[in-house]
This record gives C-alpha cells, structure tokens and sequence, in this order.
C-alpha cells in the first residue's frame, strides 16, 4: 500500500489540488441548495394558488399573497400583477416588470454554476497531469537504477500514477452529475416563469376534458 508521504512531491500537489477541486465541488452543491431553501425554488403550489386567485377575480387576496414573496413565481407574478393593476390598458407594462424581477431570480439561480463547469473539466485534466508525471518519476527511477528493479516496484509507481486519474475522474463525474441536476431545477423555474406571466396576462388555455 503507498501512504501519502511515500509519493513524490509532484504526486502530492495533484493530489491536494483534486482535494481542493473536491472540497470546491461540495461548498458550491452545499451553498446552491441552501440558496435554493431561501429563493423558494420549486415553490409553484404557492404559485398556483396566487394564479387563481387572480384570475378567478380576487386581485387584492392574489397580491397578499404575492407580497409575501416566499418562492421565485410569487415575486415574479407579484410583478405582473402590479403592473397590469398599474396600467390596465398597457399589458406589455406589467409582463415587462414581471420579465425584470425573473431577470434578477434567473440570475441569482445562476450564480457559482460556472464553479461546477470549471471542475468538470479541470478534475479530469489534472488527474491526467498526475498520472503522467507518475509515469515519468517511475520511469525515471527505473533508468537510474543500477541495480535489477523488482517489477513490483515498477508496477507500484505505475498503480499510484493512474490513481489521480481515477481520482480525477470521479471528482468530474460527480460535479457533473450535481450540476445537470441544478440546471435542470434552473430551467424548469424559467419555464414555469414564462408559463405564469403568459397566463396571468392573457389566461389559461382551457384544459380539455377528460374521457
């Protein structure tokens, strides 16, 4: 088994750069879900309820309801509402405040995502670093050895190399994995945005019956 303070200097500055790449990975998941908590991501049951209120013809409990703005779709259509309550006759005025604030949400939603890029392709590209400059301390050691090298020692140097590689790998994959799945919640929030403004100007399509 190699320890940590058998490996060569270089090794051990891959390795500590894959640990901060890791820790990285987990500060950014753990401040996106907290921010997430806080913006009301995913709260479209309050959504809902504050659309029907408005269009069923109760603006003044809708926008109670809205000013509370606990989730991302009650500031959006708190917007929406303001403004067509503002100007009724200009319905391009209420969907342009409402398109302002889910701006500033989709940016906020947005923020350190690029951190999670950044790792998924950086982890695997040191982790290859690590395994070639393994390679090349192995090798090396092997030419200036004056003596018949035992091949396990060889094939040791070569098993601690390909491990930053692995260790690479994994660290991508699994920012990979954790920022498609927050994208994903992004993008449905921009969708169901664009769904209630549509809705609170102009209506809901009316849903056919079922059979």
């Amino acid at each position: 088994m190699i320890f940590f303070n058998d490996l060569p200097l270089t090794t051990k500055a891959v390795f500590a750069a894959l640990t901060l790449l890791s820790i990285l990975t987990l500060t950014v998941t753990i401040f996106k879900l907290v921010q997430f908590r806080r913006l009301g991501v995913g709260g479209h049951k309050r959504g809902e309820e504050i659309l029907d209120d408005w269009l069923n013809g109760r603006p003044d409990e809708a926008q109670r309801k809205a000013q509370a703005g606990q989730t991302v779709l009650a500031r959006v259509l708190g917007a929406v509402m303001s403004g067509l309550r503002a100007r009724p006759s200009e319905p391009g005025y209420g969907e342009e405040l409402a398109r302002q604030v889910a701006l500033a949400e989709m940016s906020r939603m947005g923020a350190r995502m690029r951190l999670l890029e950044a790792v998924v392709q950086m982890a695997p590209m040191l982790g290859l670093l690590g395994t070639v400059i393994g390679m090349i301390d192995a090798f090396g050691n092997l030419a200036l050895s004056q003596e018949a090298t035992d091949p396990r020692l060889l094939a040791s140097g070569i098993w601690t190399a390909l491990t930053t590689t692995a260790a690479g790998l994994a660290i991508a994959l699994t920012a990979y994995f954790i920022a498609a799945w927050l994208e994903s919640r992004i993008e449905d929030e921009r969708q169901t945005i664009e769904l209630v403004i549509s809705s609170a100007i102009h209506g809901r399509i009316a849903q056919p019956a079922r059979a």
